[in-house]
């Protein structure tokens, strides 16, 4: 890679890993895998930097990829590698459902398309059209993830489903 490529990519990086890091840590929860992920992210990129002036969106290009990273390590399942020998840390405390703690718990006893579309969508602030293509599938098909995923993490965190305030039949 030509020198100016490597101070290009280390600008981008800098300026980018801070936002990087907190998509990566909402949609996981623990900061050390988001590290994980960034990481693995933005290795990959530095291998396809010298082409990605061929790229129309960068920093869509990237989160792509990062969305890619969560995903395939979710798909891993029984046999991914673990470090520690220790006991995992205990589970967060009952509390109030809008705590962050709580509600991360409840995040990750979703499917992780889901996890990735109610993340992307609420705490990103993503709309649906930048979803759909960050995950590479329809609109239609994030609308439903998003549905089906707020069905859930509601009966999780024990949410009754909103209800109108007024029924149309009514009328």
């Amino acid at each position: 890679m030509p020198e100016r490529s490597d101070r290009d990519y280390l600008a981008y990086v800098h300026a980018r890993v801070a936002g990087l890091r907190r998509t990566a840590f909402l949609l996981c929860g623990d900061s050390h895998q988001a590290d994980d992920f960034v990481q693995e992210t933005l290795t990959k990129l530095y291998a396809r930097w010298p082409r990605i002036g061929r790229v129309d969106n960068v920093d869509a290009y990237v989160h792509t990829m990062l969305v890619r990273v969560f995903l395939d390590d979710r798909r891993r399942g029984w046999w991914k590698v673990r470090l520690l020998t220790g006991p995992p840390e205990p589970p967060p405390a009952e509390g109030n459902p809008e705590d962050g703690p709580v509600v991360r718990a409840a995040l990750a006893k979703l499917p992780p398309r889901q996890q990735a579309v109610l993340v992307l969508r609420y705490l990103c602030d993503k709309p649906v059209r930048e979803v759909a293509e960050l995950l590479r599938c329809s609109e239609g098909t994030v609308k439903s993830q998003t549905a089906h995923g707020l069905t859930r993490l509601r009966a999780l965190l024990g949410v009754p489903d909103l209800e109108p305030a007024v029924s149309p039949n009514r009328w």
